[in-house]
């Protein structure tokens, strides 16, 4: 019984990371049609700006997360502004060929600023304890990315169809020309949007350093992992990357406990599987 305890709460918060890092692919994928496979890199600049902050400046967790949070932000706006924009308009192909070549400029920054070896991310020492809860004990890391990845989800869900930012974005998206006659800077939606994704891949890949690791060729090693749960869950929908991120996370950690030699095996063949019945993903809306 504490093993299957153990494998739900570790397989929830594997889940939880890669909902907060994919969401945002997710939302770029799906409502404004682009493919970013330099998603990843992300994640990988805030786990890296909060091992320079905490780990060789010395700052605590939290305001070296804020900072690092900010800095990815601040930086995806003028990299929205200035290398995506033209994305928009190429083919697909040129997309994958573009994102890919960004994601390698990130690498090599990485690398040049911090090295290549593993970048220890300090967390805080109440975070390292355990929670007891009468029958058994949860590591509270866990359960604080847990409850990070449920706000995530449900903070996402008002924001885009509860807010008048959720209105004009989804008026952007399926008429851009007719969105930006009746007024809307539909360019400044796209910006917020992409700033948005790109902040909560920070978000994630700091929090899930301790399960995703965090180096230079961080967003080369989960692309696929990223790409799967937006695949899985359906482009644009953020209950599908929620539902799709929670149920590979379990899976994946379920298969890597009891059969750990074939572990990744089950998780590529459930993903063919439901692929190959729902092309679209689960909550994807068919072509």
């Amino acid at each position: 019984m504490g093993t299957l305890l153990n494998i739900l709460v570790d397989g929830v918060a594997y889940g939880m990371i890669l909902f907060m890092i994919s969401v945002g692919l997710s939302v770029t994928m799906g409502l404004m049609r682009v493919i970013n496979l330099a998603h990843g890199g992300f994640a990988m600049l805030g786990g890296a700006g909060v091992h320079y902050l905490g780990a060789r400046l010395g700052l605590p967790f939290v305001p070296a997360a804020l900072l690092a949070i900010g800095a990815v932000v601040a930086l995806a706006v003028p990299m929205e502004r200035v290398l995506y924009r033209p994305i928009y308009r190429m083919g697909e192909l040129q997309q994958v060929l573009a994102t890919i070549g960004i994601t390698f400029l990130m690498i090599a920054s990485v690398n040049l600023w911090l090295g290549s070896t593993l970048l220890a991310i300090p967390l805080p020492d109440a975070w390292s304890g355990t929670v007891d809860l009468g029958f058994r004990s949860l590591p509270m890391h866990r359960l604080i990315v847990i409850g990070a990845g449920l706000a995530t989800a449900l903070g996402l869900w008002a924001l885009i169809d509860r807010t008048g930012y959720g209105i004009r974005l989804r008026a952007a998206v399926d008429n851009r020309a007719t969105a930006s006659a009746l007024g809307i800077d539909t360019g400044r939606i796209f910006a917020i949007t992409f700033a948005l994704g790109a902040g909560l891949a920070a978000f994630g890949g700091i929090l899930g350093a301790e399960l995703l690791p965090v180096d230079a060729y961080y967003p080369l090693r989960y692309m696929v992992h990223f790409l799967i749960v937006v695949a899985v869950g359906g482009m644009g929908s953020i209950t599908g990357s929620f539902l799709a991120a929670l149920g590979l996370g379990i899976l994946d950690t379920t298969a890597r406990y009891m059969v750990p030699d074939f572990g990744t095996i089950f998780f590529f063949l459930v993903t063919i599987l439901v692929l190959a019945l729902r092309p679209q993903g689960l909550l994807g809306r068919a072509a």
